[in-house]
């Protein structure tokens, strides 16, 4: 079995609008903001590392891989993954997780920011549960809008995501998915081997590239 993500929309537009989503949420938060006044600011500084014709390559990757681990919660985003299996599994392979998950997510998409093409972002609403919210957006491509919602988490004036729905279909939900049923069959070390296999197919796929 691959290890890839299994989803009702489909792929190829899926992994390109995943893309976007790590673009619209890749900065630092000005303390006293809300979710979505958050997204709005990111979008436009991000913006100006893309279309900035002196940073490519190697730095501009660093920059966006910098950003983006600072607006997205991993650790959360990996315990949910993991479901009840979370629990159950030691504090090293946790850990191990944790860190490959975010590798994976980072290696995947990051291609994926760098070849924006200038779709628009629109910001619809935001909703907040205590240190929860959500923040609708749509994506404007040609003719066709596109839901992205996010679900944020506060930490300090910092609300970062924990997991994106992208036309009524959850990022967390889909990797859950997949992984629990690996665990289930094979065993959580199993999952580990396989998403380090992963992460050095897609690492060496963009070394070729």
């Amino acid at each position: 079995m691959k290890l890839m993500m299994k989803s009702a929309w489909n792929f190829s537009r899926g992994l390109s609008l995943l893309g976007l989503l790590l673009l619209v949420m890749a900065l630092p938060a000005q303390a006293a903001q809300g979710p979505l006044s958050q997204l709005e600011q990111s979008v436009n500084q991000i913006l100006e590392i893309l279309r900035n014709d002196d940073v490519q390559g190697d730095e501009r990757r660093e920059q966006l891989s910098d950003l983006i681990r600072q607006r997205f919660d991993f650790k959360t985003m990996a315990q949910y993954v993991l479901g009840p299996q979370w629990r159950k599994t030691s504090l090293a392979d946790k850990d191990q997780f944790t860190k490959l998950f975010s590798d994976l997510l980072e290696a995947s998409y990051i291609g994926k920011i760098e070849a924006y093409t200038d779709e628009e972002v629109t910001f619809a609403k935001e909703q907040i549960e205590g240190r929860k919210a959500k923040v609708g957006t749509l994506i404007l491509t040609g003719t066709t809008e596109i839901p992205i919602d996010y679900r944020l988490v506060s930490n300090n004036d910092a609300w970062l995501v924990y997991d994106v729905i992208i036309e009524g279909v959850s990022l967390v939900r889909t990797y859950r998915d997949n992984y629990r049923e690996i665990v289930r069959k094979k065993g959580m070390a199993e999952l580990l081997v396989r998403m380090e296999d992963k992460l050095a197919e897609i690492r060496q796929d963009d070394t070729a590239g």
